[in-house]
């Protein structure tokens, strides 16, 4: 549905904030249109300093654990992230779902997904 890159000071991992707040702004979503949050924890500092600034119901942020508890593949991590908030959105019935991932040297990448369902809630597609 949309995407959005930030870059901030190379070593710094917050840049998944204000690319979270981009890609929010793109798809004219709050943080309370969203079902289910897939934050990439390369370390858990990242998720809580993401938490603290956007302040999301915690309930819906790595509802299955994160990348320190389902692992952190290098190279393959967006991909676990991805089919990790595919999952979760089928299993909970959710619409929106955002996954944000620190790409390293201050960068970061967010997505939001929307899972659209049809006539006899069969999914329709997703974008």
């Amino acid at each position: 549905m949309s995407f959005s890159l930030e870059g901030k000071v190379a070593l710094v991992t917050g840049a998944i904030i204000p690319a979270t707040q981009k890609v929010l702004d793109k798809a004219g979503l709050s943080m309370d249109d969203i079902d289910i949050f897939e934050v990439n924890e390369a370390f858990a500092s990242v998720v809580l300093a993401w938490a603290k600034e956007l302040e999301p119901d915690m309930d819906k942020v790595n509802p299955n654990g994160g990348a320190i508890a389902l692992g952190h593949p290098l190279g393959a991590s967006g991909a676990r992230i991805i089919a990790t908030l595919l999952n979760e959105l089928e299993r909970t019935n959710g619409r929106f779902g955002l996954a944000t991932m620190c790409i390293g040297f201050g960068q970061a990448i967010a997505v939001i997904l929307e899972r659209e369902v049809g006539e006899w809630g069969k999914i329709v597609c997703w974008r």
